[in-house]
C-alpha cells in the first residue's frame, strides 16, 4: 500500500534553500520556535523547510528576509527554484493545509482525488493534460503526487472520507491495465483505518452536489475549511457560512451514496468482471 519513494526533481534545490534558512536563523541567534513565533507560523513549518521537506513559499521567504535581515537572499533563491516540480501557486496553500489536516472529506465526479491515485493512473492524468507535459515533467509531477499520499499512512492518519461518482470507477483512463490496477488499489484503500469510501450511483434521481467537486478539511486547531478547483485556479474557503453550505451538501451526499459496505461490494463485482 505504501507508494514507492521517488526523489523530487527539485529536491536538491529545496534542501539548499532549507539549509540557507537554517544558517541564517542560527546566525541571528534564534531557535526554530523563536523564528516561527516571529513570522507567525508553526515551528514544524520552519523545521520542514530547513530539512528540505517543504518548499519555501514566496510570501514566507519575504517575511524571513525581513526578520533575518538577509537582503532578499531567500526571496531570490525561491524565485530561481527549478520550475519542473513546483506546485502551482494557487494550490500551494491547500497542499500545506492538506499535509497537516486531521480530517478530510472529498467529493469527486470526474477524476480520482490525488490521494487515491496509483502511479499509473496519475501518469495517465498528466498525459491527458492539454497543452502536453514533457515526459520529464510528468515523472516529476507523478512523484510529487505519490509523495502526498504519505499522509494516509502516517502514525496517526487523518480521518478521510471519499464520495466518488460511479462514472470515475467506470472510466478506463490509461487503458485496461491501469483500470484493473486502480480498482484493486481502491479496494485495498477501502480497508484502511479511519478511511470511508462511498460511491454515488449513476442511476440516482437525486444528487446534492450538482455544482461540482469540493473538499472539506479540519485543521489541528479545529478550523473548518473548504477547497474547490476549476480548470485554471482554485478557491480556499474559510467563511463559516460558506463552509457550512458545503458541509450540508456533503452530509446529504453521504445519505444518497452507497454505504461503505455496498461500495466494497461494487468494487468486488467490478474486479470479478475483469
Amino acid at each position: 500500500m505504501h507508494p514507492r519513494k521517488r526523489q523530487r526533481k527539485n529536491a536538491s534545490a529545496m534542501k539548499l534553500v532549507g539549509a540557507l534558512v537554517g544558517q541564517f536563523r542560527e546566525t541571528a541567534g534564534l531557535t526554530q520556535r523563536e523564528l516561527a513565533d516571529r513570522v507567525c507560523v508553526h515551528e514544524e513549518t520552519i523545521a520542514s523547510v530547513e530539512q528540505g521537506r517543504r518548499p519555501l513559499k514566496p510570501d514566507l521567504a519575504r517575511v524571513l528576509d525581513r526578520v533575518l535581515e538577509t537582503k532578499k537572499a531567500l526571496q531570490t533563491a525561491v524565485d530561481n527554484m527549478p520550475e519542473i516540480d513546483l506546485i502551482p501557486a494557487w494550490a500551494e496553500q491547500y497542499m500545506d493545509i492538506e499535509r497537516d489536516a486531521i480530517a478530510m472529506s472529498f467529493f469527486a465526479n470526474q477524476v480520482l482525488p490525488g490521494l487515491l491515485q496509483t502511479e499509473s493512473y496519475a501518469g495517465a492524468v498528466f498525459r491527458n493534460r492539454v497543452p502536453t507535459f514533457s515526459e520529464e515533467e510528468i515523472n516529476a509531477l507523478v512523484a510529487a503526487r505519490l509523495e502526498r499520499q504519505e499522509i494516509l499512512h502516517r502514525k496517526v492518519p487523518p480521518t478521510a472520507s471519499f464520495i466518488l461518482s460511479e462514472a470515475i470507477l467506470l472510466a478506463r483512463l490509461g487503458g485496461d491495465r491501469v483500470y484493473r490496477e486502480t480498482l484493486r488499489h481502491l479496494r485495498a484503500c477501502a480497508d484502511l483505518p479511519g478511511f470511508t469510501f462511498q460511491v454515488m450511483p449513476l442511476n440516482r434521481q437525486t444528487h446534492a452536489a450538482l455544482d461540482g467537486p469540493f473538499i472539506l478539511l479540519e485543521t489541528p486547531d479545529h478550523q473548518h475549511l473548504a477547497y474547490t478547483e476549476t480548470q485554471r485556479g482554485s478557491q480556499l474557503i474559510s467563511d463559516p457560512d460558506e463552509v457550512s453550505i458545503l458541509a450540508q451538501k456533503y452530509a446529504m451526499l453521504r445519505t444518497q451514496a452507497l454505504n461503505p459496505e455496498e461500495t466494497k461490494g461494487l468494487l468486488d463485482r467490478l474486479l470479478g468482471e475483469q
